[in-house]
């Protein structure tokens, strides 16, 4: 199928899976997500109405943007070195890895010299996994109150990336986990930070995260396929 069949048919099934868990679609947004993907393919699925794409690796990322004709969002969601911050300045409006004080620092001073703020969602990595990156679990709620203390920057939201499982109902507590935590960082009331956004799902688990409360999800390879 092509990439407007595909985005169609991913539409349904977000829609289909909000209805189930009593939610409004509108309430879940795509990030399609391009990494490795040409420009043309972008183009091709802003075309039907996609707005909103996911990339993963900075090099790649500021060539292909300058290749997009058409009117989109951009979003960072991959793993970010501090050092490659400035170069996505005034490209994403929102960066959903941040995972250390120190990474938050540097996109507070990046956007400060643009005279701007970035919206950011820390990254929670659920699984204890060595190969991921994300602050655990104890430590998310101590470096939200160390990160909003930043100037530049909006703390919207969490995300995560669970464990791989051939069956989606195998990441289903980890979705559920984060939608916890969300609430407890919620209930502590830090000035400034905003729980409206859970970053969670793939190709293969989105329509279990949206279930368990995803307002994002992050979806590649079921609209373009293979990676190119």
């Amino acid at each position: 199928m092509s990439i407007v069949d595909n985005l169609r048919v991913i539409q349904e099934r977000i829609s289909a899976a909000s209805l189930r868990a009593g939610r409004d679609p509108s309430e879940i947004r795509l990030v399609a997500v391009s990494k490795t993907q040409a420009a043309g393919a972008v183009n091709e699925a802003a075309e039907s109405g996609q707005r909103l794409f996911g990339e993963n690796y900075v090099q790649e990322f500021t060539a292909k943007a300058t290749e997009v004709t058409e009117p989109v969002e951009w979003h960072f969601i991959g793993s970010l070195q501090s050092n490659k911050v400035k170069y996505i300045v005034g490209l994403v409006t929102t960066i959903h890895s941040v995972d250390r004080l120190s990474l938050a620092q540097e996109i507070s001073r990046q956007w400060g010299r643009v005279g701007s703020c970035c919206d950011i969602l820390l990254e929670v990595n659920l699984g204890g996994e060595s190969t991921k990156g994300g602050a655990t679990i104890d430590a998310t709620l101590e470096l939200t109150r160390e990160i909003a203390k930043l100037p530049n920057l909006r703390i919207r939201g969490l995300m995560t990336i669970p464990p791989f499982f051939d069956d989606p109902e195998g990441a289903r507590p980890y979705f559920r986990e984060l939608k916890r935590l969300s609430g407890v960082i919620s209930a502590a009331e830090i000035p400034g930070v905003e729980m409206a956004e859970l970053s969670m799902g793939m190709s293969g688990d989105f329509e279990a995260a949206i279930e368990e409360g995803a307002t994002l999800v992050r979806v590649g390879t079921a609209i373009f396929g293979k990676r190119g």
